[in-house]
């Protein structure tokens, strides 16, 4: 059965989550899109680092004083995780949460510092999922959903009232999607209070279940996900959310991989923000025009900053070269002296910073007197990437692939 979202529980959802919430501020982003007056709303910033507290934190007050005596249960490898764990913290009551045995030590660990009890399970989501579940009904938990839930959306909701609070005269908003819980509560609030704004959702390209569901006109079950934006890394809609993204969304788009690098890279030089993959998608999108806010006044929604460390160093590495930050190039040369120093004249008069070199003598299909000079260059664009391959070649070098 179909819920009625109603504007008057998303007021009520904001009154509640002010004893919880850190207020995040929209600021202006002027280098994401110039053609656009883009804003960013920092739920990054939020505490958990993630807006997931919202949603759980509301629900988790709306339970029944037995209910909460009984405790509640999720399955989450990440921010619904430390929503919940938080949120049960705060109103006195047990929480268990199911995590995969392979989640990241880092997102464990902040899970288990709210309190919460931490079950590991063999395998992957769907198996601590499936756990979760068999441990609610030998228990009698109550599920906290990740997305699929009245509360929880209305929870979510409450930022799309802020965002008018902000910027009343708004023309767009952009939102990370997963399960849809976040777009579906913003579109609503948003919508209800002014149908002229659109929203627009956005998918990892690895990951676009909900925009092959509403394509279909039903929703459907991806065989496979993969994509670094893993909070949104969902291979089937909830119900409830595709209902809510039918009505109230106007289009969802996707992103790839290196996109949401580029955009992460942008965040921290620009903005001094640290957004994980699914943060980033909606500036992403706002980047690489795959949404229609020319001269429009957009906010992205920032949605988390739980990015693992131990990856972040790969993607910022990814976000230079999809952005023309970094180069490399293997050059063929002739053997003797003086070859070197002219190219390294070359990359200096053009302003390109040598980040490492590695020089090779031997190769099996060049010159006997030939040798390669591999190297790696720090850009500022690939129009700067092209000036110095240009001037390479003009001097005689020979540019290979390999």
């Amino acid at each position: 059965m179909f819920f009625m979202l109603t504007l008057d529980k998303v007021y009520k959802a904001s009154h509640v989550l002010k004893e919880v919430l850190r207020p995040t501020q929209c600021i202006r982003a002027l280098k994401i899109d110039p053609e656009a007056e883009v804003y960013l709303k920092t739920e990054n910033l939020q505490v958990t680092g993630s807006f997931k507290v919202r949603g759980a934190y509301f629900k988790i007050s709306q339970l029944s004083e037995e209910e909460k005596a009984h405790g509640v249960i999720a399955c989450s490898a990440g921010n619904h995780a430390q929503g919940v764990a938080l949120a049960a913290q705060k109103n006195g009551i047990k929480a268990v949460i199911c995590l995969p045995d392979g989640a990241p030590i880092s997102k464990v660990e902040a899970t288990r510092s709210y309190g919460a009890e931490i079950c590991l399970v063999p395998g992957v989501y769907d198996d601590a999922y499936n756990r979760a579940l068999e441990l609610r009904d030998e228990k009698n938990y109550t599920f906290i959903h990740p997305f699929d839930d009245e509360n929880v959306i209305a929870g979510q909701g409450t930022i799309g009232l802020e965002l008018i609070d902000e910027i009343p005269d708004l023309d767009a908003v952009v939102v990370p999607v997963g399960g849809g819980g976040l777009i579906s509560g913003v579109a609503f609030a948003l919508k209800s209070l002014n149908p002229n704004i659109k929203v627009y959702g956005v998918q990892a390209s690895g990951a676009p279940s909900m925009v092959n569901s509403l394509k279909d006109g039903k929703i459907e079950c991806l065989d496979s996900v993969s994509t670094i934006a893993d909070g949104i890394k969902v291979k089937e809609p909830g119900e409830h959310t595709f209902e809510y993204c039918n009505k109230y969304v106007d289009d969802i788009v996707t992103v790839t991989d290196d996109e949401i690098s580029s955009a992460i890279l942008a965040l921290i030089e620009q903005h001094k923000l640290i957004s994980e993959g699914a943060g980033a998608v909606s500036v992403a999108a706002v980047m690489f025009g795959k949404v229609p806010v020319k001269g429009k006044k957009v906010v992205c929604l920032v949605s988390g900053g739980n990015i693992d460390v131990t990856i972040l160093s790969r993607v910022i590495k990814r976000g230079l070269l999809k952005s023309g930050r970094t180069d490399t190039m293997a050059i063929q040369l002739e053997d003797k002296p003086g070859q070197l120093q002219s190219v390294s004249e070359i990359l200096a008069s053009h302003g390109g910073n040598v980040v490492s070199i590695h020089h090779e003598r031997a190769s099996e299909d060049s010159d006997i007197t030939d040798c390669i000079l591999r190297i790696v260059i720090e850009t500022r664009d690939f129009e700067h990437i092209r000036q110095i391959r240009t001037a390479l070649a003009e001097a005689g070098f020979k540019i290979v692939n390999r």
